[in-house]
């Protein structure tokens, strides 16, 4: 077996979710998902498809996110495997809609951050270990980082 890390490339004002699905009708129930979830959201997505011809099946409403995802989801190359880029939303809004979807199995990640997928590698194919997501910690919050975070939420809309 090979290890390998991949990292993934997106617009910096973006959000990325990867996932593992494992039914070929994962990629327009997503797009579903999107629609109905946060209208006006824009999005990009890509499927691996593990069987049958092993495409990356796609779709979404801004060319630019379709076009990332799918780069990303070659260079992962997992079967089944799936890479949702979203602009307009934040992860939080999506999540619990892709996470009872019938076909999702797991959610790696849902992030803005730098992220890494761990890649391994078989005579069979390739499947997704887990993933790097951002940084590790540089200490604990003080009372001026309780305070930010506190207000940075109430800023953003998610707290009273």
């Amino acid at each position: 077996m090979d290890l390998s890390n991949v990292r993934l490339v997106f617009p910096e004002d973006a959000n990325i979710i990867v996932g593992q699905s494992h039914f070929i009708k994962t990629i327009e129930d997503i797009c579903e998902i999107m629609i109905n979830s946060v209208p006006g959201a824009r999005y990009g997505a890509a499927f691996c498809e593990a069987s049958g011809p092993c495409l990356i099946r796609h779709d979404g409403n801004d060319d630019e996110l379709r076009k990332a995802a799918v780069s990303n989801a070659e260079k992962i190359g997992a079967g089944h495997s799936f890479v949702l880029i979203i602009r307009g939303a934040f992860p939080i809004n999506v999540l619990d809609r892709l996470k009872s979807c019938w076909e999702v199995c797991t959610i790696f990640c849902a992030t803005a951050n730098p992220v890494e997928v761990i890649v391994a590698e078989t005579g069979l194919g390739r499947g997704i270990l887990g993933v790097i997501d951002g940084s590790s910690p540089k200490g604990v919050e003080d009372e001026a980082g309780i305070a930010w975070r506190k207000g940075f939420l109430r800023k953003i809309g998610y707290k009273f």
